[in-house]
């Protein structure tokens, strides 16, 4: 279940909003990269014992590859103040109290007690975290200052910390706010629900387009339903439900080397084929040659029960060249799954057009 171990923090390597990125040495491990969120375990400091979770590292994730923090016994955090009921990462060791945007306590719940639409937002849908940056460049390409709010839902990781991408667009103006939903948690904003985090985007922080898409780590299984982008349906669902405006970005690669991600991956597939009920407007890249072709025909079946959207993609590589974040997915890089980054940018463009 959970790979313990001690060890001592040697190096602060570099920390960014919510999270520290730590050297350490691991008591008969050795060296590894550690991670903490002193919002839950305070600040470690060089020559800090840690108590540490190992497991994702033991196992060689790509994006949990790290040794967590589970506490630093001799410098606790400060006891937390202030109101707040939400509970989050419930009944785990690491459970965290925050105050949630719709609860009784907060100063928004009036606006959101009986709040039921998000009034035609543009909601754009993505599979993998790795999508955000790349839609927040194609909509800024097309309307520059656009607001937008990236809301996350618990798919991938919980705290909202681990994602760089969304602390540098965050710093670099293109993102507004995030918005933690379900048990993920750590945003500007926490809710409930997928819903009421919407609801949030909208209606407090004044969003003109959402971007929802799981946070660093999605988990898959290699079958039909067992992968965790499932929930991009769901967030279609969502989104139409509130009488907002789903746009469904494709999973593309031409680089993967599993086929079934193949040309669009079978994750969107299911998703917007399967689970999402609600009508949305899928995205489809107008990609050169025979891969475009290749794309255009494996998205066509969901032709039948959402609205097929053809989107240029030309002057999109230059603005995901000049993203503040490094792109990045699976380990492949802008110019390694081009196609990939062009899709979710195409999706970004599409969101800004139904802006006008």
């Amino acid at each position: 279940m959970i790979r313990w171990r001690k060890g001592t923090v040697v190096k602060i390597r570099r920390e960014w909003p919510g999270a520290m990125e730590l050297d350490v040495e691991i008591d008969h491990d050795g060296a590894a990269r550690a991670l903490a969120y002193p919002a839950l375990v305070g600040s470690p400091q060089v020559g800090d014992a840690v108590l540490l979770n190992t497991t994702a590292l033991a196992m060689g994730l790509g994006t949990g590859g790290y040794a967590i923090v589970a506490a630093v016994p001799d410098r606790f955090p400060p006891d937390p103040s202030g109101p707040g009921h939400l509970v989050k990462a419930r009944y785990t060791p690491l459970q965290a109290t925050v105050l949630g945007a719709d609860e009784q306590d907060s100063p928004h719940h009036e606006l959101l007690r009986d709040a039921d639409s998000i009034d035609g937002m543009p909601v754009v849908v993505a599979d993998l975290h790795s999508a955000l940056p790349a839609i927040v460049a194609g909509l800024h390409r097309d309307r520059p200052g656009t607001r937008v709010v990236y809301v996350m839902p618990d798919g991938g990781a919980l705290p909202s910390w681990f994602s760089r991408s969304a602390a540098a667009l965050r710093e670099a103006g293109a993102l507004a706010a995030v918005v933690t939903t379900g048990q993920a948690f750590g945003g500007d904003l926490e809710a409930v629900t997928l819903h009421t985090g919407l609801l949030a985007a909208r209606l407090v922080l004044e969003a003109e387009v959402a971007v929802v898409a799981q946070g660093p780590g999605n988990l898959g299984t290699g079958t039909r339903w067992g992968f965790s982008g499932v929930s991009a349906g769901e967030a279609v669902n969502a989104a139409g439900v509130l009488g907002g405006r789903p746009v469904a970005s494709l999973r593309v690669s031409e680089a993967d080397a599993r086929e079934r991600h193949q040309g669009v991956s079978h994750h969107s597939l299911t998703a917007y084929g399967r689970v999402a009920l609600a009508r949305a407007q899928v995205v489809v890249p107008e990609l050169p040659g025979p891969f475009g072709a290749r794309v255009t025909a494996d998205a066509a079946p969901l032709g039948e029960r959402h609205d097929l959207v053809r989107v240029p993609v030309d002057g999109l590589e230059e603005a995901l060249r000049a993203s503040p974040v490094r792109l990045s997915t699976m380990g492949r890089g802008l110019d390694e799954d081009l196609a990939g980054f062009l899709t979710a940018a195409a999706a970004g463009r599409h969101a800004a057009a139904l802006l006008g």
